[in-house]
């Protein structure tokens, strides 16, 4: 069995040295030009603090400016992007070096202290968020050069340096220690403007139209050093469908948000648009509210997920371009962690109308047992806004009610925020670590355990697996967890799917990354796009 400073090295050394920071060319670098690049999206940004819980349209825009210390592969597996090497040195001490060419946009470098400062405050000022969810086990952070940080853990964790790496942005500490909190810093620009080590830096706002970016001259991490595009412009529209006609007629160049998979195969065939296939490492699922009397019933749960025709979703929904993950939140992509023994949920309303009874509950004269719930969702997400209502019409045929509230995005992410729903609907774009995505979603206190489930066996199962080093071991403890997770219905997955994302014809260059978060929007797929070379 390796030891997990062993393990550890072993895992930097494969990562740092194997991965690529910056896109392969052929051609040699694209010389910088005088373009815009126009992105559309459906939603306005709320957050301009990337430290704080924020929506896609907060994400693509901050990622812009605040650079992560990793990346990631189309498996799940990290790469370079500010830090060269990463891993631990102790089973208590981690590590990251940090390249030495990265400058802000008013000229100050980037250096370790701005890392360890982001890391240490977010874990004093707890701002919502994965970021600070990430930081369980952490104690501290130090800069031990001006290319080194060094982390301090509470107790062993074989995650935690390449989650945090991953999810978190580093900020400037001489902007944001100004604030009296992170976790309440708006960072809107009103106190003079934003400063950016991305490949852009926002510099005009028109809140519910657009967000308007420019270049940052100098950015190591794109080939040739520069960001292609002059601009780039962020345009709010008020669905997709509106974005696609804003595409198909030139008023924007690509398209942020996963197409709707019933327009996929239209826009392949239509000229003058690109469509690029990414990746998927998240899932769609529901969970169920455990402090609602009804669904801290196992057999009311189980009951819902029988009441799913999830072929149905993927068929007619999806059209086709979705998988089953067995119910599992360990995704066939994840090929070491995934379990074929753990099986979907059979859509079978007899056998959801017995769990009812067995529950204690008995059907009226029409069928119908005295329960409903209120399922949220997004208005903005037009495949759940879809299959929510599948999931509405057979419950109905097992006589459970379910009330449909969609809202839009904002108002769901404070329902959801606040535990304000009985059946939460929705998706995550990356569940790229099983152990830290079990810590997040099914511990007491978890940022995305939106079940509200605390379940002794499964806590104990994840605490084990977070310091176990030897792959095989923690493979077998992660799949015991998945099981409890499947049985007990603390979460249901209902697919995985690649995503599909659209951009004009007339520019080239994009580098794509799994998830919509990441898609064809990262900093060094925007820095890297391009007219073409007939434009």
């Amino acid at each position: 069995m390796l030891t997990l400073v062993t393990a550890a090295a072993a895992i930097t050394f494969v990562l740092s040295a194997c991965a690529p920071s910056a896109p392969e060319a052929s051609t040699g670098p694209v010389e910088a030009g005088n373009d815009t690049l126009t992105i559309a999206t459906t939603t306005d940004v709320v957050n301009y603090n990337p430290l704080i819980g924020n929506s896609r349209s907060d994400y693509w825009v901050t990622n812009l400016m605040y650079p992560h210390l990793l990346s990631i592969a189309d498996d799940g597996k990290k790469e370079p992007q500010l830090a060269t090497e990463w891993g631990y040195v102790d089973e208590l001490t981690g590590f990251y070096e940090i390249r030495d060419d990265m400058t802000w946009s008013d000229g100050e470098p980037v250096t370790a202290e701005d890392v360890a400062w982001t890391m240490n405050a977010v874990k004093k000022d707890a701002p919502s968020g994965t970021f600070y969810g990430q930081l369980a086990n952490f104690v501290s952070a130090e800069a031990v050069s001006d290319t080194r940080v060094e982390i301090t853990l509470a107790t062993p964790d074989t995650s935690i340096v390449e989650e945090i790496g991953f999810w978190g942005n580093v900020v400037p500490q001489h902007v944001f220690e100004k604030a009296e909190s992170v976790a309440t810093f708006a960072n809107d620009g009103s106190d003079g403007g934003w400063v950016s080590a991305g490949p852009y830096l926002l510099t005009d706002v028109q809140v519910g139209q657009s967000y308007s970016m420019d270049r940052v001259d100098e950015y190591p991490l794109v080939e040739g050093g520069t960001p292609v595009a002059a601009k780039v412009v962020y345009r709010v529209f008020p669905d997709v469908n509106t974005e696609i006609l804003a595409l198909q007629s030139g008023e924007v160049d690509v398209i942020a948000n996963a197409l709707p998979p019933a327009q996929v195969e239209q826009l392949k065939a239509t000229d003058g648009i690109t469509v690029e296939e990414v990746v998927g490492l998240g899932y769609a699922h529901m969970t169920y509210n455990m402090t609602n009397p009804d669904l801290a019933k196992t057999e009311v749960r189980q009951a819902l997920a029988h009441a799913v025709d999830y072929d149905a979703i993927r068929t007619v929904v999806l059209q086709g371009q979705a998988v089953s993950t067995g119910s599992s939140p360990l995704m066939p992509v994840l090929s070491d962690y995934y379990d074929k023994s753990i099986k979907e949920y059979d859509f079978d309303v007899d056998k959801s109308r017995e769990l009812m009874e067995s529950a204690g509950y008995t059907a009226d004269a029409s069928g119908n047992f005295p329960v409903s719930f209120r399922l949220i969702y997004s208005l903005q997400d037009s495949v759940t806004s879809q299959w929510a209502q599948l999931v509405k019409d057979s419950a109905a045929e097992a006589g459970i009610t379910i009330e449909l509230q969609g809202t839009e995005r904002n108002t769901y992410l404070a329902q959801t925020n606040d535990g304000d729903y009985d059946i939460y609907a929705g998706n995550f774009a990356i569940m790229d670590d099983p152990v830290t995505n079990f810590t997040l979603s099914y511990l007491p206190g978890g940022a995305i355990n939106y079940t509200l489930v605390d379940d002794p066996e499964l806590n104990e199962l994840i605490a084990k697996a977070a310091v176990t080093a030897d792959s095989d071991e923690k493979i077998s403890i992660m799949r015991d967890a998945a099981k409890i997770v499947h049985d007990e219905v603390y979460d249901n997955i209902m697919y995985t799917q690649n995503l599909y994302f659209a951009h004009s014809s007339e520019w080239e260059g994009f580098v794509t990354k799994p998830s919509e978060l990441l898609s064809i929007v990262n900093p060094i797929s925007v820095a890297s796009a391009h007219k073409t070379a007939a434009q």
